[in-house]
C-alpha cells in the first residue's frame, strides 16, 4: 500500500490515504455560519481522501475563537450542508470535528457565557478577543451534571452534522481543549469519579465518545488525541501516566469499533504511538504535530512502513488545495502565506493556485 491507494476507515471509504488535518481558519463570522467562502475552501481540497473540518463548537459556551464555526443553530447546519454537498459533488469525503474549548476561551469570545473546565485552574497566557489580548480567566469547575450536559451537546452536534450531510464526526480530545483537560493531570485536579487516577481522568472522554457512537454509529466517529503535546498548559510530562491514562481511554473505546483514532505526536512512528495503535486495534491516522510541516517524504514513509493507515496533513494543504496530485507526481508546492492564516477574507485562503489541468 502507499499514500495514494484507497482505504476504508469504519464506514468511510477513501480514495487515498491523505487526510486534511483540522485547521482553525476563522472565516465563519460572528454568527459561526460557514458561508460560501468556507464552502469554496473545503471544495477546493476535495481531492484529499478525507477532509476533517476545523474545530466546530458544540454549544455557544464551547466557542474558542473569533470567527469559529458552530453546529448549534439551524443556520449553521444549513451552512455545513452547503459545504458537504459541494465536497461530495467533487467526490470527496468530509467529517466535522466537534469540540468544546473548555478553559481556552474568554467571555468576549463566547458571547459572555461561562468559561468551564474540569478544575478551576486558569491557563497562563493571553486570549485573543475582539477587543485585544486579555488573560485567560479562571474557569468554573464543571459539576457532574454540567459535564453530562456537555456530553449531550456533543451528541446533539453529531446528530446535526449527520443531518447536514457530513460523513461523520471527529471528537476533539486533543490540543488542550476541554476533553484533553480532563485527561491531563495538570489541568484536572478533581477528586470525584472524573479525576485522580488515570482511569478516572479518561472516563469523561470515553463517555462522550460512547454516547456519540451510540447516536450516529461508531463507524462514522473518529477520535483525535495528542498525548505529550504539552500545549495550552495541558501538560503530560510523565510517560508512565500517559500510558496509563490513554491506555484506559482506548480500553474503553476499543470495543466500539470507531472509524479511526487520530494521533497527534511529534514522533508518529515512535514507541508510544506504536503502543497506542496496538491498544486501539483499529485504523490510525498519523500526524506529526505542530513543530514542522509534514513533508511528502514523511507521509509516504508512515504509510509504506505501516505506522499509520492514513496521514493527516495541515499546512501543506493550506497552500496546495491540489496536494494529492502534487504529491503523487512530485510537483513543487506553493509557498505558505502565514500572515493570512487567521484573517477573514479570500486572500491566503481560497486564492492559492492549482496545477495546470487539475
Amino acid at each position: 500500500m502507499d499514500l495514494f491507494t484507497p482505504v476504508t476507515l469504519g464506514d468511510l471509504q477513501l480514495a487515498n490515504r491523505l487526510v486534511m488535518a483540522p485547521l482553525t481558519r476563522g472565516r465563519s463570522g460572528p454568527d459561526g455560519i460557514p458561508g460560501e467562502l468556507v464552502a469554496e475552501y473545503y471544495v477546493q481540497r476535495a481531492g484529499t481522501g478525507l477532509i476533517i473540518t476545523e474545530g466546530t463548537y458544540s454549544s455557544h459556551d464551547a466557542q474558542a475563537f473569533v470567527g469559529q464555526p458552530g453546529i448549534v443553530t439551524d443556520a449553521q447546519v444549513a451552512g455545513w450542508r452547503g459545504v458537504a454537498e459541494g465536497v461530495h459533488a467533487r467526490g470527496g469525503r468530509i467529517v466535522l470535528q466537534v469540540m468544546h474549548a473548555g478553559r481556552v476561551s474568554h467571555p468576549e469570545i463566547n458571547g459572555g457565557g461561562p468559561i468551564t473546565a474540569p478544575s478551576a485552574i486558569a491557563i497562563d497566557g493571553l486570549a485573543r478577543t475582539p477587543s485585544g489580548k486579555h488573560p485567560y480567566p479562571v474557569p468554573a469547575e464543571l459539576t457532574v451534571a454540567q459535564a453530562h450536559a456537555v456530553r449531550d451537546d456533543f451528541v446533539a452536534a453529531a446528530r446535526r452534522a449527520v443531518e447536514a450531510g457530513l460523513d461523520g464526526i471527529e471528537v476533539h480530545g486533543a490540543n488542550g481543549y476541554l476533553l484533553h483537560e480532563f485527561l491531563s493531570p495538570a489541568a484536572n485536579r478533581r477528586t470525584d469519579g472524573y479525576g485522580g487516577a488515570p482511569e478516572n481522568r479518561a472516563r469523561f472522554v470515553a463517555e462522550v465518545v460512547e454516547a456519540v457512537a451510540a447516536e450516529i454509529g461508531a463507524g462514522r466517529v473518529g477520535l483525535r488525541i495528542s498525548p505529550e503535546h504539552n500545549i495550552q498548559d495541558a501538560f503530560e510530562a510523565d510517560r508512565a501516566d500517559v500510558r496509563a491514562t490513554y491506555g484506559a481511554l482506548l480500553d474503553r473505546v476499543r470495543p466500539l469499533g470507531l472509524a479511526y483514532l487520530s494521533v497527534l505526536h511529534a514522533e508518529p512512528a515512535g514507541e508510544l504511538v506504536r503502543e497506542l495503535r496496538e491498544r486501539f486495534a483499529g485504523p490510525i491516522i498519523g500526524n506529526s504535530g505542530f513543530s514542522a510541516p509534514t513533508s511528502r517524504e514523511e507521509a509516504l514513509a508512515l504509510i509504506e512502513d505501516s505506522h499509520a493507515d492514513a496521514v493527516a496533513v495541515g499546512r501543506a494543504l493550506i497552500a496546495n488545495p491540489d496536494l494529492a496530485a502534487r504529491w503523487r507526481d512530485a510537483h513543487p508546492e506553493n509557498p505558505l502565506r502565514p500572515a493570512f492564516f487567521y484573517t477573514d477574507g479570500a486572500e491566503g485562503y481560497t486564492d492559492y493556485p492549482f496545477l495546470a489541468g487539475v
